[in-house]
């Protein structure tokens, strides 16, 4: 089996995790992928013996690996999705930061975990992605999000006036501290603590968010995906935020931007003993009385 493996920079207390992840793959002869500054990072510190491949970008893994890992936490599992595109590879994270929606494998699993993913015992869970376009092509071709999009105030603590349209139909003008488009995955993620609804994968739906609305009968709205959404800035600043995933850029309140569904999904790995209403309720922590803790 052909295993990519990304990461991030970590702490030393994660070292030993990440040392049993490749002990692991080792031990079950994986042929494995390093993605470069990940390879620099750990050289010295992780031990393995044999041959690695080392990948920069998507080009060098596309049509050439059965699985991407990702190790550490959701953040660096939407790393990954720049990585993946449209290529179609699974990806599964094991968690090493905190809630771990998307990275669902926990530290004290993961010998079970990578045995499970060797012998093919999971299922692909395909999630939609948003796509943007700009009159400026913001984020040039890497311009797809899988949790979500954010416009969010720069400089100063003046609300801005986000002008929403639905099909070239004007929707609301949003006075507030910014606005989150998300997909259903992206609703568990920052929608949810700015009081947006959980939506379930797969409901073909964008989730529109407020960010502390001047207006407090103002509330997030869902709409389906088969939309396309374009927005008009207003406001006292001349410079914005604009987010997709963990990436970010500086924009002025002239740019006009839309978003509508990408074209193609990111595989999620599910291993045979997890499911999306198990990590909900384990996340969520669902069912659990805390008093009695």
């Amino acid at each position: 089996m052909k295993i990519a493996v990304y990461g991030r920079e970590f702490s030393n207390t994660t070292l030993p995790f990440v040392q049993e992840v490749f002990d692991c793959l080792r031990k079950f002869d994986v042929e494995l992928y390093v993605y470069e500054k990940f390879s620099q990072f750990i050289s010295g510190r992780i031990y393995f013996p044999r041959k690695l491949w080392l990948f920069k970008d998507h080009h060098d893994i596309k049509g050439q690996v059965d699985v991407m890992l990702s190790l550490g936490g959701d953040g660096t599992m939407l790393d990954t999705v720049t990585l993946i595109r449209d290529s179609g590879i699974p990806v599964i994270g094991i968690n090493f930061g905190r809630l771990g929606f998307l990275a669902s494998i926990n530290k004290g699993d993961i010998q079970s975990a990578i045995a499970s993913l060797v012998n093919r015992e999971y299922t692909i869970d395909s999630r939609d992605l948003l796509k943007v376009d700009s009159d400026r092509n913001v984020f040039g071709d890497e311009n797809f999000a899988l949790n979500d999009l954010t416009v969010h105030r720069r400089d100063n603590s003046a609300m801005m006036i986000i002008h929403a349209y639905l099909n070239g139909e004007f929707l609301n003008s949003y006075w507030a501290d910014g606005l989150i488009v998300a997909t259903p995955t992206g609703s568990t993620a920052y929608s949810l603590s700015c009081g947006g609804p959980i939506i379930f994968p797969r409901s073909e739906n964008f989730l529109i968010t407020p960010i502390s609305p001047h207006n407090l009968n103002v509330r997030p709205v869902v709409i389906s995906d088969s939309y396309t959404l374009s927005f008009e800035l207003e406001g006292r600043s001349s410079k914005y935020l604009l987010s997709l995933d963990s990436r970010t850029e500086v924009i002025d309140c002239s740019l006009k931007f839309s978003v509508c569904k990408a074209a193609f999904q990111i595989n999620l790995v599910r291993l045979n003993n997890e499911s999306y209403l198990s990590t909900l309720r384990n996340k969520m922590l669902w069912g659990i009385d805390t008093r009695n803790y």
